[in-house]
Parts: structure tokens; sequence; C-alpha cells
């Protein structure tokens, strides 16, 4: 491809992006397709000769598109949102042009600079503390593993990387309802599953504080060593908070490591008013959250804030002759933040999308979701065929219908058709989880474009599927 055919294409592209944008809400939101749908549509092996680029998109059209769910739909209101943006979208459009790799600051000065001050306007805007420094990570399980190795290293004296594990006797602890990443994260740095200790939950999901405190006395009585504490703000089924402030207590006055995973909630402390939720973390090790979540931005960037640098780059460096520069000393090389060397440039989409909205325009569409999910909420308790399962302290409401004379397994099984029903209809997407024994609908309201009407739809949609099943 000459640079003319890449002018050419890139314009049509980018035409079909916008159109694409425009009209998004004519697509279903979830795939309509089998397994096996689109794999059967495609070559058995691949091309001897190049193909052109109009047929390259076109079967993008018609075989590509209609396998994809489309997570930037409005009426998408499944898991969490993954959120991108008009802005953000140019700005990866730009990444993808330079093709930077920005492991270290002499790689591209402005990737790393521009990270720098990326992580000082989140930590201004979220009011993190002032002593704390961070950087972009992959993701928030990325960042779990950084705080696991970090702890680990930190009890270990930094010996752990060097001469490993000598004993199994470290204990780390999270909720019940923790989302999974911490489970593959002690897999993977040696800790051990086994030594993953899941507190109970309170009525409200979020960790029973004193369960927890006297699991760690009872802990310490047997020898064992107290090394992590992850508290959620926000849980992945109900998006419950756990109490940082009294989290932190524990883990201050015992040496423990307090990671904060806060991967879709943390947007939300860009509101003076859902910093209620961050008390307590001057007290706490690491923090993460998710700018690809809830802040329209991207997937990839999560922001992965830690107290202590220090620790963190001793867990992560080495410093091989040939990444070596003479302006090691003066600059942070992020490559030794984490454990990926290789680092895309995800500060340029973090930058556009800030400078886009601007604060004020980002907290007013955090709190028209918050304010939404609360109409949302309103509607099931007062209908006679639901009921709320969890709080709403966020964009998440828990929630499931029940019919008289049912079973708890009936119950259960009625709302498993009801999910399936609505999300074969391909009108909006929602997910389930199960709290205490109850198959739970999940209705989550964070896209980026979202109003009321996609609520009110959405509302309608399962209003309309439940009375069907309940009265058929």
């Amino acid at each position: 491809m000459d640079i003319k055919e890449f002018r050419e294409h890139g314009h049509q592209m980018v035409d079909w992006m916008a159109d694409f944008l425009e009209n998004i809400e004519d697509l279903p939101v979830r795939a309509q397709v089998k397994p096996g749908d689109i794999f059967a549509q495609l070559p058995e092996h691949p091309p001897v000769e190049g193909e052109s680029m109009n047929d390259i998109f076109a079967d993008f059209k018609s075989i590509i598109l209609p396998g994809m769910t489309q997570w930037q739909h409005p009426n998408f209101h499944a898991y969490f949102p993954a959120n991108s943006s008009k802005p953000s979208i140019l700005a990866e459009m730009l990444t993808a042009t330079l093709g930077a790799q920005c492991m270290v600051w002499a790689t591209s000065p402005s990737a790393a600079e521009l990270e720098d001050q990326m992580m000082i306007w989140l930590q201004e805007m979220l009011a993190l503390p002032e002593n704390w420094v961070g950087s972009i990570q992959n993701g928030a399980s990325e960042a779990t593993i950084n705080a696991l190795l970090s702890a680990r290293e930190q009890a270990s004296n930094f010996d752990t990387n060097f001469s490993g594990l000598k004993s199994s006797d470290y204990r780390i602890y999270c909720s019940e309802q923790a989302h999974s990443s911490i489970d593959k994260a002690v897999a993977i740095s040696g800790l051990g599953r086994d030594n993953l200790i899941k507190i109970p939950v309170d009525k409200d999901f979020a960790i029973d504080v004193k369960a927890l405190e006297k699991q760690i006395e009872d802990d310490l009585k047997h020898g064992l060593k107290p090394l992590m504490v992850q508290c959620a703000m926000g849980t992945t089924g109900s998006t419950a908070i756990d109490s940082l402030k009294e989290i932190a207590k524990i883990t201050s006055e015992k040496g423990i490591w307090l990671h904060v995973d806060a991967a879709l909630a943390g947007t939300a402390l860009l509101l003076e008013e859902m910093r209620w939720m961050s008390e307590g973390m001057e007290l706490a090790d690491s923090f993460v959250f998710n700018p690809h979540k809830w802040m329209f931005t991207n997937f990839d960037c999560s922001a992965y804030f830690v107290k202590d640098k220090e620790a963190l780059i001793r867990t992560f460096s080495i410093n091989p002759e040939y990444l070596k520069t003479r302006e090691d000393d003066d600059v942070n090389n992020y490559r030794d933040w984490g454990i990926s060397l290789g680092r895309r440039f995800r500060a340029l989409k973090l930058w556009f999308v800030i400078r886009s909205y601007g604060v004020n325009e980002l907290k007013a569409k955090i709190r028209l979701h918050l304010e939404l999910a609360q109409w949302f909420k309103n509607q099931v308790q007062g209908h006679r065929y639901f009921e709320l399962l969890a709080p709403v302290p966020l964009n998440t409401v828990c929630f499931r219908a029940v019919a008289p004379d049912l079973s708890q397994d009936s119950v259960n099984a009625l709302n498993e058709r009801i999910l399936n029903e609505v999300n074969d209809r391909g009108n909006i997407f929602i997910t389930h989880t199960k709290l205490a024994g109850k198959y739970t609908l999940r209705m989550v309201v964070g896209q980026t474009e979202v109003q009321k009407r996609h609520i009110e739809k959405a509302w309608e949609e399962i209003l309309e599927v439940t009375e069907q099943l309940i009265n058929s």
C-alpha cells in the first residue's frame, strides 16, 4: 500500500467510523450469531498473494461486524462498561500511527512525561494523597499482581525475587465478593491460592471487618504472616463498598500492605459527594482504578498509584546493559513500574479525553449515570414483580423477578429465562451474578452516550419479558 492508497482508505474508514457511531443504535447490542458462524466464513488458508483493501474492508463489514457485541451501544448494560469516546478514538489513531514502544524515557520522552503529568492530574481529580505516585497499567488485574508482588518483596526485604519463596506461610485476605483477579495473582506470585483467605460479607455484601480482624489475629497466633489485604471499592457483583477506613486501621496497626481495588468505582471519586468511599486512603499502600471502564477512555488504560515508589521499583527493576541510558537518574522509566517491558503510549488518549471534556463535564456525566441508576432502582422497588437484592451506591442495580408460591430454585430458573430472553432479542444487553444463592440480574448504567430514554427502554423490555414469562 502506497501513501496515496493509505490516505484514500484512511478517509474511507474514518467516514465509516463516524457513520458507525452515529447509527450504532440501529445495530443489535449483542452479536446475533452462534458458535462457529464467523469461523465458517473465514478462508481455510492464508492468501498467497496480497488482497485489495476494498475487499478486506468489505469482509470486515459483512463477516466481522455481525459477530461483534457492541460495547459502545447506549443500550449496553452488561458486566461493567469498557467505554470509549470520540476524543479517545482520535488519540488511539494517532497512537497507532506513531507506533512507539514507550518502555523508557529515551524511547519516547513525550510518552514518559505526558504519563507523569496525567497521573498528577488524576491524583488531583480524585483527591488522592499528595505523596503518592502513579503509572498507567493495562488493567486492574495487572495492578493487583503489582501490589501483591511489591508486598511480598517488601515483607521479604526484597529477597524473594533472588532466592525464591522460602515458606508458604504468607496470608492474603479479601472479600468473598472480590474480583477473581486476586485468585490469579496469588497463583502467579507463588504464594498459593490456599493462602488466599476470603472473608465473609455483611448484609450489604461488603467485607465483614470484624471477621477480617479475627482471621488476622488467629493467623498471627498460629505463626502465619498476614501479607496483604485487598479492599474492594465497588465489588464486581454488586458494587459493594468495603469500609476502607476501618480496614486501614487494622492493616496500619499490623504492618500489612493494603491494596484498594476501585477498578470501576474509582471514577466516582471525581465527585466530592462520593469521597466518603476513600476515607482512610492515606493509610493504604496502593490503589487502582480504570479510566477505560467509566471515564470514557479506550481500553486499555488503568491508573495504578502507590505510596512507596521505591518498593515498587525495587520489585520490578531489572537493568540489562542494552536498556541503560544516560538519563536514567533524572526520569521515570516506566518499564520498572510493573510487569511489562513493552508499553503503549496510553497517556495520549487520557490527555485527549480530559482536555476535551474538562473535569466539569466528566463530573456531569458520572452524576447523570448515578441518577439514572437510582431511577431504575426506584422502578424495581415500586413493582410487584421485582425486588432489589443489594444497595445501589453507584451505577449497578442488582435485582430479580419474583412470583408467589415459587421455590428459590424456581425463582432462579425464572430469572435465568428472563436474562436469556431479554438478551436474545438483541435490543439491550444485561448480565447476572449470584448473591446469597439468588440468581441476580445486573443493570449497569455507564455507557458514554447513555441517556434516560435508554434506561426507560431497558426497564420496558425487562418488564415486558417478565410479564410474559410469569403469566404464560
